[in-house]
């Protein structure tokens, strides 16, 4: 009867076919991603979640949210300490124990038996502290899935702004050897015509052999770039995915970007959750060197005769008292407060370079967007006018072209600094309001959708 409320061993039997049955069967428009999406406020996602006409880059971070797998990891650790924390600072089972003795001697009742029922009270104060303790450790480990639940958003979209970088780098380069080629036919036919010679006419062979091998390298960072995203996002390689690419991301400054990184900061939070649970562990420490009452009926049956009495006990800490468990206990708590003031300087530092390096950024590109490319543009619009008039030469209207590509590439790579640049402050600076997914039956394998939905387009 007392081993009624024990529980049963359940063995659980991993399955691969059907958790890759259900990976496959993701897409963006899954029940729990558009379940969380509708609970997040309008600024996040201005025009509402919609993957059907295209993934953006905030879209992309809640289906991350969703379903990255190592987010899934992170909150089942964290499930772990919610289960320690429900269940922690319980009495002790009670103790049921029996003496049973035999007297040799020839007596008509050789047996004595006592029974006894001994319970603990915990009079020290020690199951109060492995109720803090555990609740402070559960607070921390959420705020660890936080911690990298904004992990996974900074690489999602440092991963986004490179892919799109890649895109627009094969689009311009796309753009530049349909130019080049029109400028070869035009070259072909001067060199029949004889009024320039196939040396030069071969400059824009060679130009156009290197441009299309530019093209497919360009072509392939995007491909790669986009099944890196498709990992981030928890999405099978095939998964029906339409990215809509984008070099822009905005942070909003804020007035004291130290304050601000102090608060919200979710390396720093976490680590004064830390300091807590330290704080809580050489508390439960303490109160572990101070004795737990142990009381409990006694019954004795000696040759016949029946006692009934009463069961005593407390340790005496004169010997141990716990010094061991206190001594680690402090010098985990002085680790804890290194750590959080450590990083809090390496923070503030790497705050500081991250703006100074955000504002070089933004000069360089605002110069190259005023400066250079309107004396680019110039030069191939003046080279293209002379060339048509008879008076220029073509070397210098395919240099001019060469020099709008390296013009428009240096861009791109200004435009995807500064953007990267921003990633790195917001990530020091830390979210406004942190976006919490929390899992749903629906997000496990045996509950995922059985087939995907078609989409239009899939972009490799």
């Amino acid at each position: 009867m007392l081993l009624t409320g024990c529980q049963k061993y359940e063995p659980k039997p991993l399955d691969l076919p059907g958790h890759r049955d259900a990976w496959l069967a993701r897409t963006p428009g899954d029940e729990p991603v558009r379940a969380f999406a509708e609970q997040l406020a309008e600024p996040v996602i201005p025009a509402g979640f919609d993957p059907a006409d295209g993934l953006t880059l905030p879209e992309a971070e809640i289906v991350a949210l969703v379903f990255n797998p190592d987010l899934r990891l992170a909150r089942l650790r964290a499930g772990a300490a919610s289960a320690t924390a429900e269940h922690a600072g319980g009495w002790d089972d009670p103790r049921l124990s029996i003496d049973v003795l035999r007297i040799t001697e020839s007596v008509s009742s050789p047996w004595i038996v006592t029974p006894g029922l001994a319970f603990t009270i915990p009079i020290s104060g020690r199951l109060k502290a492995e109720k803090q303790h555990a609740d402070a450790a559960l607070r921390a480990e959420l705020t660890r899935v936080a911690e990298e639940e904004w992990a996974v958003r900074r690489m999602v979209r440092q991963s986004w702004l490179r892919w799109s970088a890649a895109v627009l780098r094969a689009e311009r380069t796309e753009a530049l050897v349909a130019s080049i080629e029109s400028l070869v036919v035009s070259a072909d036919r001067l060199v029949d015509a004889g009024e320039i010679a196939r040396p030069e006419a071969g400059l824009f062979t060679i130009e156009l052999a290197m441009q299309r091998q530019a093209l497919l390298r360009y072509r392939g960072d995007a491909s790669e770039a986009a099944q890196h995203l498709r990992a981030l996002l928890g999405l099978s390689p095939d998964a029906p995915l339409t990215l809509i690419p984008s070099l822009a991301f905005e942070v909003t400054d804020a007035e004291d970007p130290h304050a601000a990184a102090e608060q919200r900061n979710l390396t720093l939070v976490r680590l004064r959750e830390e300091y807590e649970v330290a704080e809580k562990s050489l508390y439960r420490e303490i109160r572990k060197q101070y004795p737990d009452l142990t009381i409990g009926p006694l019954y004795e049956s000696d040759q016949g005769q029946s006692r009934i009495g009463f069961l005593g006990a407390i340790p005496l800490p004169i010997l141990n008292a716990n010094r061991q468990g206190i001594a680690e206990a402090r010098a985990a708590r002085d680790f804890a407060q290194a750590a959080f003031e450590t990083e809090y300087e390496r923070i503030i530092g790497a705050l500081a370079a991250a703006r100074v390096r955000l504002n070089t950024l933004e000069q360089r590109r605002e110069a190259m967007e005023s400066e250079v490319v309107p004396l680019v543009d110039r030069q191939l619009a003046d080279a293209e006018d002379l060339l048509q008039l008879g008076e220029g030469s073509s070397l210098v209207l395919l240099e001019s072209l060469t020099r709008v590509g390296q013009t428009q590439m240096s861009l791109i790579d200004a435009r995807l600094g500064e953007s990267l640049a921003m990633t790195r402050l917001a990530e020091l600076t830390g979210p406004e309001a942190p976006l919490t997914f929390e899992p749903t039956p629906q997000t496990t394998a045996q509950d995922a959708p059985e087939t995907a939905a078609p989409a239009d387009e899939v972009t490799p």
